[in-house]
């Protein structure tokens, strides 16, 4: 009798009992399946080099992204928060009501924490908004909780080190329908900074090239409202930052200057940065702002350059309802995973609802932002809900005042591949994907600003100089709308545009008519190089409060 024979007799003459455990249907039901996280692998893996595993006991943090609730009932809500001829424009929602309308129930979140406390994670309480829970455990917990590997790369462009999943988390189907994206499964450095460095050669660290803060606020119209109290006072502005800075650079600014603001606060997110290698971005950030509005406040966000920190990031600023936020670090739309994008589009849908003014410099490689031969644009600045900043080149009068801007070269613009034509850009583009960016100001490191980094004088561009000059300029306008019992700029989209297309906008706007970044150029009105232009000071808040 051969094997098989005796195999299929023994099951015959098995015990009643064994037969009627292996027939239950509890017995033949297999578990459920897991459920993938679609769009979780970032492109970086597919031209690395690939190594071992990751040390299990290594630690690892991630930021599990929630689904909005009533995501449809949020966008309708946002179109009619923008909409002057709507009851409910500008009334904005706080953090609780935010999360009590469209945040993760309840339920969700006792279900998602509890899930990750099971798997042995510490777990950090949920996002004011209700939109995100960080946790953290080793690499041995965070894999078998995801279902995933982690594993050690080489980037073969950059020669960078890293480690990354190399499949989409997977999830019990109960969760997984309420979880948009799982960061920290890489650690692939998430953003570049923008600032550009005018390369003068022989000059001396005594030197002083560039835009001083007197004739900053000239060239936007800003200093009889600076002289006349308003400068920002009472105001708070935030920036988002993947580096530390040195503030013996932003001090010796300041006293150079006779300026005597406040000292900058650091707000450290997933345990901050050590990272320096961007100091020259943070300075050049904070010293934009103290030259134009230096009765401000500021708060530096410092968080770790990975994809973790940049949704842990924005989701900080989203729970403490940061007013105003300046963004000079970004990527190429592509380069980020889709599922990472719809974190970051979910938690500006908030900062929208909540009336925060959100800017982004919208890159410093001009059409071609991907660097591929194409045409592409920078992230966030291409998302609808935050105001995308490109580049000029400014020309002063003999007496310092604004005389002329043309577009820079480097302004990063263009079309978005992956966002829809927003409402309030409908009557500027007939096209289906929105268009960037928004405003500008000036960039052009030739005609840049004077700033003290690393020791000595330097002149500074870039569109990460724009994006904290229309920051600081909404500090400005804040401060005087609540003087005057108005509204603050809240969602600066809705704000921009609406007034950009009345009647005054040549009156409050410096509309930039020439130049190009490459494959797009300047025009009358909008364009993809420099958006509707750069601000004029006292004529856009006096045309707007009164």
């Amino acid at each position: 009798m051969n094997a098989r024979r005796l195999k299929i007799l023994g099951a015959l003459v098995a015990p009643l009992p064994v037969l009627a455990v292996l027939g239950s249907p509890a017995a033949q039901a297999a578990p459920a399946p897991n459920v993938a996280v679609h769009g979780d692998v970032i492109p970086a893996v597919q031209q690395a080099v690939r190594h071992g595993a990751v040390a299990p006991s290594q630690r690892i943090s991630v930021t599990v992204s929630l689904a909005a609730r009533d995501e449809a009932g949020l966008d309708a809500f946002l179109k009619q928060v923008a909409d002057p001829t709507s009851k409910l424009y500008k009334h904005y929602l706080t953090v609780a009501q935010f999360a009590a309308r469209y945040g993760a129930s309840d339920a969700t979140v006792a279900q998602v924490t509890g899930y990750l406390k099971a798997q042995g994670l510490t777990v950090a309480p949920v996002s004011g908004g209700h939109l995100s829970v960080t946790a953290s455990g080793t690499a041995r917990q965070v894999g078998k909780a995801f279902g995933v590997s982690l594993v050690n790369y080489t980037d073969k462009t950059t020669k960078q080190g890293f480690y990354a999943n190399d499949s989409d988390p997977k999830l019990p189907a109960a969760l997984a329908a309420d979880v948009v994206d799982v960061a920290g499964l890489n650690n692939h450095a998430q953003h570049a900074h923008f600032a550009q460095r005018k390369v003068t050669p022989n000059a001396t660290s005594h030197a002083i090239s560039g835009l001083t803060p007197t004739q900053a606020r000239k060239a936007y119209d800003l200093t009889s409202l600076v002289s006349g109290g308003y400068d920002g006072t009472g105001q708070t502005i935030s920036l988002v930052e993947f580096s530390t800075f040195t503030q013996s650079d932003v001090t010796a600014y300041d006293t150079q200057f006779g300026l005597s603001p406040s000292t900058p606060t650091v707000v450290k997110v997933s345990g901050g940065t050590t990272d320096s290698s961007g100091k020259d971005e943070v300075e050049l950030d904070i010293e934009v702002i103290q030259a134009l509005a230096p009765g401000a406040k500021i708060k530096v966000y410092e968080a770790p350059n990975t994809v973790a920190g940049d949704e842990a990031m924005y989701s900080a600023l989203a729970s403490s309802a940061a007013p105003i936020v300046s963004i000079s670090w970004g990527e190429n739309e592509a380069a980020m995973t889709s599922a990472n994008r719809s974190a970051d589009n979910t938690t500006y849908k908030e900062d929208a609802a909540q009336g925060q003014s959100v800017y982004a410099a919208s890159g410093d490689s001009g059409s071609d932002d991907a660097g591929n031969g194409g045409t592409s644009v920078d992230f966030p600045a291409a998302d609808p809900y935050v105001t995308g900043v490109g580049g000029t080149s400014l020309t002063l009068t003999s007496a310092n005042a604004w005389s002329s801007e043309t577009a820079w070269d480097g302004s990063g613009g263009g079309v978005s591949s992956y966002y829809a034509t927003p409402s309030f850009q409908s009557s500027v583009n007939s096209g289906s994907k929105r268009t960037v960016p928004d405003v500008a100001a000036v960039a052009d490191p030739n005609t840049g600003w004077a700033i003290y980094e690393a020791g000595s004088w330097q002149e500074f561009g870039g569109t990460s100089a724009a994006a904290p000059n229309w920051a600081a300029f909404t500090a400005i306008y804040d401060d005087y709308a609540a003087a005057s019992s108005g509204s603050a700029l809240g969602y600066a989209n809705s704000a921009i545009y609406t007034d950009a297309t009345g009647s005054n906008y040549s009156n409050d706007f410096h509309d930039v008519t020439s130049g190009s970044n490459g494959a797009y150029s300047a025009g009358t009105g909008y364009d993809e190089v420099t958006g509707w232009g750069s601000y004029d000071g006292a004529n856009f808040i006096t045309d707007n409060l009164g």
